[in-house]
């Protein structure tokens, strides 16, 4: 199983199909509208604009289970996304990524190491998994960690899939 075969809807509730990005490269971020961390939405547009091209994109996996930081319905979400950050790249359902409830796709990414080696729960919002085109997870951000960070910027360029 790889992260393409997880069941999960868009942020308007309809299924998406994560096979759609199989052959490209993702960047799978939980993300939150009222953390101290939203403003990398600017950067996360960014690099989805930057790399489209190329067979790459940014996936929002919007979560509540940090403080309470992502409140809102999801054409509130859509709306704060667009608005002020002018967010293009796809966003999912609202999801629980810890504890008991935790979706199939994180259950997916969460064995993966950062660069410290740590693996498990995710720490806080805005915590990015770096998918390769084949489906296979190749590196994992702390939610601290810059999208437009040397070691971010580095990895993404290095799993782009040949043009």
């Amino acid at each position: 199983m790889t992260v393409y075969d997880a069941q999960i809807a868009d942020l308007q509730g309809k299924p998406l199909d994560l096979g759609q990005f199989r052959g490209s490269a993702a960047l799978v971020v939980n993300v939150a509208s009222r953390c101290g961390m939203t403003p990398q939405y600017a950067a996360l547009e960014k690099l989805h604009e930057e790399y489209a091209e190329r067979g790459f994109t940014v996936l929002g996996v919007p979560c509540n289970q940090f403080g309470g930081q992502e409140p809102g319905t999801a054409d509130e979400i859509a709306e704060f996304c667009s608005t002020t950050y002018g967010v293009t790249f796809p966003m999912t359902e609202k999801v629980e990524v810890n504890g008991p409830g935790r979706h199939p796709l994180y259950q997916q990414l969460t064995g993966t190491p950062d660069a410290e080696g740590y693996t498990g729960d995710i720490r806080w919002n805005f915590e990015k998994f770096l998918i390769a085109p084949d489906g296979e997870v190749r590196a994992r951000f702390a939610p601290g960690t810059q999208p437009d960070s040397p070691e971010v910027i580095a990895a993404l360029e290095s799993t782009l899939p040949a043009s």
